[in-house]
């Protein structure tokens, strides 16, 4: 049951469209606004920076809490990870340690899924940076502190979130690799393939999310990061 049913759980918490409904509470369909994203970026430039902030807090969480009940229901001998919750441990089974990584990497992936493409709005969403953000956080966390100083730096130097996203994601890929071998997992044969692919279905998932941006790129009409939050010139999107 709990290989299956924390998939299930993470595709349901990642659906729920809080930029959408954040906006919604200011009489705002963000959607028809800026880029037309629910993610927390176009509701810190439309509705102003405490609700993008808002924003960006719900949409992590509904990536870390999932993971967090994923890692701590479905284990393996042996397991150590500092998330899991001790109340949740008894309800938890132990499973051979290849299907316990693939159900908690699956557990993080729907996550993502659900929030890009939520059955609520479409199946449309936003670009699940954030919430993969979260899911990092409870799966690998010494590699979101990097990720987010990799982020800051480039969007200090560019002033485009786009980039610093995209960036950010490329860079996943590698880090989960190095990080392997720094532990010395590869070399003895117990590192965590399935989250290495995972790391490289998110990291494409992620550009191929922000290919809108690339084209705005590409002819200098992508909105650049403003620190004040709201842009109150912000003009409907036809």
């Amino acid at each position: 049951m709990q290989l299956w049913l924390c998939p299930l759980l993470a595709f349901l918490l990642g659906s729920i469209p809080f930029g959408l409904l954040i906006a919604k509470l200011k009489g705002i369909d963000i959607r028809n606004h800026g880029s037309g994203n629910i993610g927390a970026t176009n509701v810190f430039r439309i509705v102003g920076k405490k609700y993008g902030l808002t924003c960006l807090l719900l949409d992590a969480l509904k990536g870390f809490i999932p993971c967090v009940i994923g890692i701590s229901l479905i284990r393996y001998a042996g397991m150590k990870n500092p998330m899991m919750v001790s109340a949740l441990l008894p309800f938890s089974a132990e499973f051979p340690i290849l299907d316990a990584q693939v159900f908690q990497v699956l557990t993080g992936l729907c996550c993502v899924l659900g929030h890009n493409y939520s059955p609520w709005i479409g199946f449309k969403g936003g670009k699940g940076i954030a919430t993969s953000a979260g899911v990092l956080i409870a799966l690998m966390p010494a590699a979101v502190v990097i990720l987010i100083l990799i982020f800051t730096a480039v969007l200090f130097a560019t002033r485009y979130v786009a980039v610093a996203s995209m960036v950010a994601a490329a860079t996943l890929p590698l880090l989960t690799l190095w990080g392997s071998w720094f532990h010395g997992k590869i070399q003895n044969g117990t590192w965590n393939k399935p989250l290495f692919i995972f790391s490289v279905l998110i990291a494409v998932l992620a550009i191929w999310k922000h290919r809108a941006n690339i084209g705005r790129l590409r002819i200098g009409t992508e909105l650049r990061f403003t620190w004040g939050g709201k842009r109150k010139t912000e003009e409907p999107r036809t």
